[in-house]
């Protein structure tokens, strides 16, 4: 492994930070404050650390509706990341993105996006840009087990193996579409089966250990980045909370409290916090420091999202391209 003592640190910061980022949205969404709906990355949070981790800082990524994971871990600012989210000016899209819709070009963040599945063939056009302008850069594409069935995941894997663009595909398989378990609605046992199909490599990862998802990207960002095409990965992972905020019992509507229960022992942070502490990186008083201070910049991010003004009613006519 290749990565020293403070990059480890600092995965394990990025993943308390985005559970409490998360935490204190689905609280902002219970007292009526957070417009729209959430998609909470709760529990998902080594597959976007680990992928991101085996990035530079000038590759690309395009994210999904649940991107705010995505967001933290490519390196977004947490104030105007929270004021995006609470329809505010200084919001990175002016407010007008939201939730859903989180970008910011100069990190690398091509935008999240509501639409399932939209953002795949987003990548393979962007890779291809990268391609056409002799870069070296990478895109990392993150979709969902519901994408793989839409045509738009066919079409980009497709489009991306003919032109051997430098693009890492990454299935965060959660295990439900929505409310749609992936037994029930995919012919394949793993989805990164698929990626033969299309000529590219395809390797399934246990989407709770930040380790095994880091080293996996590692192999598939560099072989992208060398020229040699792209990579499917398949995250196996889970979400500890519902489809969204509203979503009744937490999805104990469609999944069982005893899957959940099981998910919920291989918690993706605490396992990890283990392993650090075996490590001899991290004592329970740094820990506790690392939470406090990821809290107060929570909280901060909050306050500045709160102070901030709502969009004026004349920048509902800017940034308009078509």
């Amino acid at each position: 492994m290749d990565l020293d003592g403070d990059k480890l640190l600092e995965m394990y910061r990025k993943m308390v930070t985005i559970r409490r980022f998360e935490e204190k949205v689905a609280e902002l969404n219970a007292r009526g404050v957070f417009p729209g709906l959430a998609h909470l990355y709760v529990g998902e949070e080594a597959v976007a650390v680990g992928a991101c981790s085996a990035l530079r800082a000038d590759d690309l990524i395009t994210s999904t509706h649940r991107g705010h994971g995505h967001c933290i871990a490519k390196g977004c600012d947490l104030k105007p990341m929270m004021a995006e989210l609470l329809g505010r000016y200084t919001g990175y899209c002016k407010g007008k993105g939201g939730s859903m819709h989180i970008c910011d070009f100069d990190r690398g963040i091509l935008g999240a996006n509501g639409i399932v599945g939209s953002n795949i063939p987003i990548a393979a056009g962007a890779a291809l840009g990268v391609k056409m302008m002799k870069q070296d850069r990478v895109v990392l594409c993150f979709f969902g087990d519901g994408a793989s069935n839409g045509g738009s995941f066919h079409e980009g894997l497709n489009f991306a193996s003919i032109w051997r663009l430098p693009v890492v595909f990454v299935c965060e398989h959660n295990m439900y579409a929505i409310s749609t378990p992936t037994k029930k609605s995919t012919s394949v046992a793993n989805i990164a089966d698929r990626a033969s199909a299309y000529g590219m490599p395809g390797e399934v990862i246990d989407g709770q250990d930040v380790l095994a998802v880091y080293e996996a990207a590692k192999r598939a960002v560099a072989r992208a980045r060398r020229g040699d095409g792209p990579s499917l990965l398949e995250c196996k992972t889970y979400r500890f909370r519902g489809h969204h905020e509203g979503d009744p019992g937490r999805g104990t509507t469609y999944r069982s409290r005893e899957e959940m229960e099981l998910w919920a022992a291989r918690c993706p942070i605490e396992n990890f916090k283990a392993k650090l502490i075996h490590m001899g990186l991290l004592s329970e008083d740094l820990a506790r420091g690392i939470e406090d201070e990821v809290s107060r910049a929570i909280e901060e991010a909050v306050e500045y999202a709160m102070e901030s003004p709502l969009p004026p009613l004349e920048s509902a006519l800017e940034d308009v391209y078509a």
